[in-house]
């Protein structure tokens, strides 16, 4: 029992590495897809990134829904399915709008896997196995974001424009192939006994749907839309998501999201937690890739190369942290954190020493402080926030997280990327610590949102 949990857990995580490493193995790859597709515009470029987000944060809650409801095994089989024939059309596009559909079909298979990952894993592990589980997924997600662009930099390298770009999609063909048949036999059935098909919840799913669609929109566009009209969307949204919250709250039968589960502490900050860290976690790649290969004219290679070290200490503290989380919950995160601000004050210290063509070297060690400390953070904070959950629901909460990690990270790349851009013109470096001045803002409020939850029970204490 004990190997075959195990062997399923693999699956998991492979299909989450495919999926998490599309986010950021394209970055790279781009100025080779511009001149292997001749055409393409700057617009559409910035659709090959944003479409897949776009995708991505959409199907999470449904996707979620959808495995709690009917079978997680066998959503996460169709996400695999869909997420390998869309690597295809990618790898194979022959022009850009083919590229872009393709990338959108993409996203939302990786929507819909996700939510199943951390689903099964509720399903499959109790107690301290599954704070070791979430560890390894902590530890997976923080590799195949941060590895993106190495091994991206590495296809491109060493395949050239022409086909380099076409490999970084066309990788995920043979591991999807396998992934399906393996997922059959190792994942478990559905746990439902009695046989009752349960509400999708369809006026939920196209509020929610197009609520997180024109939040998103503005962000993800903000390069490409010129002007403040874009903004006017933003309370849009709102409207819209006010709206979805009215709706679940009088819903007869299985709402799409449980709001009940906001009443728990653990829940409501963890989710509030995951999206300001991502929020400053995702930019850091955007602005120093930006920074190496623009300013510096680093390779795609050596960009990748660079920033390996935070990569390395993610994925070693994210199995640390997830063997502590059952004994210090939330002081694990808080941890992290801390850790996370002092590595990104030290990589903001070392440009300002070592600004020219060595600072990839300078920032090494920086890195990999800040790259241990987001292992302690992204895995042990998933499983404190989902620790209170019954199982039965654990697909829909865990889409409810990832969305708000998706909403956190088009955020925060749209404000670092408007500092940075904005102070361009004091030199590339001044325009790096602009950047990551915001991200380190980022965490610092999510410390604060860690800090609140680990100190309550000490103010209530003194309050009494």
């Amino acid at each position: 029992m004990a190997d075959t949990r195990k062997h399923a857990l693999a699956v998991c995580l492979t299909a989450a590495f495919m999926s998490g490493l599309d986010v950021s193995i394209v970055n790279v790859a781009l100025p080779s897809i511009k001149e292997g597709l001749h055409a393409a515009s700057e617009a559409g470029l910035q659709w090959i990134l944003s479409g897949y987000a776009l995708t991505f944060g959409l199907s999470l809650v449904p996707g979620g829904r959808l495995g709690d409801a009917r079978s997680r095994r066998a959503v996460f089989m169709w996400g695999v399915g869909l997420f390998t024939l869309a690597s295809a059309a990618c790898g194979l596009a022959p022009s850009m709008p083919v590229l872009i559909v393709a990338r959108l079909l993409q996203g939302l298979a990786a929507g819909m896997i996700n939510p199943q990952v951390s689903g099964l894993i509720q399903q499959m592990f109790r107690g301290a196995e599954r704070g070791r589980a979430f560890g390894a997924l902590g530890a997976t997600i923080g590799v195949s974001t941060a590895a993106g662009p190495l091994i991206g930099g590495a296809l491109v390298s060493a395949f050239g424009v022409d086909h380099g770009w076409r490999l970084v999609f066309l990788v995920n063909v043979p591991i999807g192939l396998v992934l399906v048949p393996l997922a059959h036999r190792l994942l478990p059935p559905p746990e439902r006994a009695d046989g009752r098909a349960e509400s999708m919840d369809p006026v939920g799913v196209l509020l929610l749907g197009v609520g997180v669609s024109v939040l998103l929109l503005p962000f993800i566009q903000q390069q490409q839309w010129p002007g403040a009209g874009k903004w006017l969307l933003v309370p849009a949204s709102l409207a819209l998501l006010v709206g979805f919250v009215a709706w679940e709250r009088r819903y007869r039968r299985e709402p799409l999201v449980d709001l009940t589960l906001f009443r728990l502490r653990s829940y409501g900050l963890g989710t509030a937690i995951a999206l300001l860290y991502f929020a400053g976690f995702t930019g850091i790649f955007f602005i120093f890739t930006l920074y190496l290969q623009s300013g510096l004219h680093y390779s795609p290679l050596l960009a990748g190369l660079s920033i390996t070290p935070f990569a390395v200490g993610s994925a070693g503290a994210a199995l640390v942290g997830g063997r502590l989380v059952s004994r210090a919950g939330r002081r694990v995160v808080v941890i992290g954190l801390v850790t996370v601000v002092a590595g990104l004050l030290a990589t903001m210290a070392a440009t300002l020493l070592m600004p020219g063509p060595h600072v990839a070297l300078a920032t090494a060690l920086p890195l990999l402080v800040a790259g241990i400390g987001s292992g302690l953070t992204i895995a042990p904070n998933q499983a404190v926030t989902l620790s209170e959950v019954p199982p039965a629901g654990g697909g829909s909460a865990a889409g409810v997280l990832q969305t708000g990690q998706r909403l956190g990270s088009s955020i925060g790349i749209a404000a670092a990327g408007s500092l940075f851009f904005g102070a361009l013109g004091e030199g590339w470096a001044v325009a790096f610590r602009h950047g990551l001045m915001v991200v380190v803002l980022f965490v610092c409020a999510a410390l604060a949102a860690a800090l609140y939850d680990l100190l309550r029970p000490y103010m209530k204490r003194d309050r009494s």
